[in-house]
């Protein structure tokens, strides 16, 4: 089994929106992408075509970084949630309109090394990835997902073999999805664990996998202005004291490379 990353030529493609379905507090946004590749992990800078921008002077927002959630070679797929204005727009998005894409980009997985079996870990919106990751792997790939309430939960749809956590307790564990973690890690040590979410949920199971000795595989997904490694405004620590940029070097970044990882290297809860 092999992946390799797609690599985009520094151009915008218009690409026309065929769908935007709710999932709870999500949006599920489908874009016509005939031809498309994209290896797992990888993300796409994305923009509205239209009224891109806010204020009196209508100022343009900066594109957003997204995970490819999904690719069936027709359709790209992308999990939203409206945290701001430049996904609010994208949010609003009806069939016919269309957005603005430079993509894919980035580092993405790598398969599980032999012998290993993986594992997704993943925390609200951060699941995205781990949906391309799970339709490459095989179906039976145990998907462990951690959501505030019932309602983000709904995502959980969109995946096999779930095993769910909620906050509140509304929807199966009650608790943190690195509770299921560690029980699953006592059970059998032979995993290659692969997630996203939030930065304080990536440390934990960052700090989880070094006290077990399983190796992992994490999706950052910090602040980014350009994807390309220009503005160096989404760099995190290395463990050898350097610095790495998610949008080149990642964003998926083994664990064993990083000291820790900050709040904001995540996904949004």
């Amino acid at each position: 089994m092999s992946w390799s990353s797609a690599t985009a030529k520094p151009e915008r493609r218009s690409l026309e929106v065929t769908a935007s379905e709710r999932l709870g507090t999500y949006r599920l946004l489908r874009v016509l992408d005939p031809g498309g590749v994209c290896a797992p992990g990888q993300f796409a800078m994305l923009a509205s075509e239209h009224r891109w921008g806010g204020g009196q002077d209508e100022r343009p927002f900066l594109a957003r970084a997204l995970s490819v959630a999904r690719h069936n070679g027709e359709e790209a797929h992308f999990l939203l949630e409206d945290v701001g204005p430049g996904t609010r727009r994208l949010c609003e998005l009806q069939p016919g309109e269309r957005v603005l894409s430079v993509g894919p980009l980035g580092r993405g997985f790598r398969p599980p090394q032999p012998g290993r079996r993986a594992l997704l870990v993943g925390g609200g919106v951060g699941i995205a990835p781990l949906m391309i990751l799970q339709d490459q792997l095989a179906a039976t790939t145990r998907a462990l997902l951690g959501f505030r309430d019932r309602e983000r939960a709904r995502a959980a749809e969109l995946m096999l073999d779930v095993h769910v956590a909620t906050d509140d307790g509304s929807v199966g564990h009650r608790g943190t999805v690195t509770g299921l973690l560690q029980r699953e890690l006592e059970e059998d040590r032979e995993a290659e664990v692969y997630a996203c979410g939030p930065g304080p949920m990536l440390e934990a199971v960052r700090a989880l996998c070094s006290r077990f000795e399983v190796p992992a595989q994490l999706a950052l997904e910090a602040p980014m202005a350009c994807g390309f490694g220009a503005c160096f405004g989404c760099v995190v620590p290395a463990r050898d004291g350097s610095y790495l940029r998610v949008c080149v070097d990642g964003p998926v970044i083994d664990a064993q490379a990083l000291e820790h990882v900050g709040e904001y290297a995540g996904a949004p809860a």
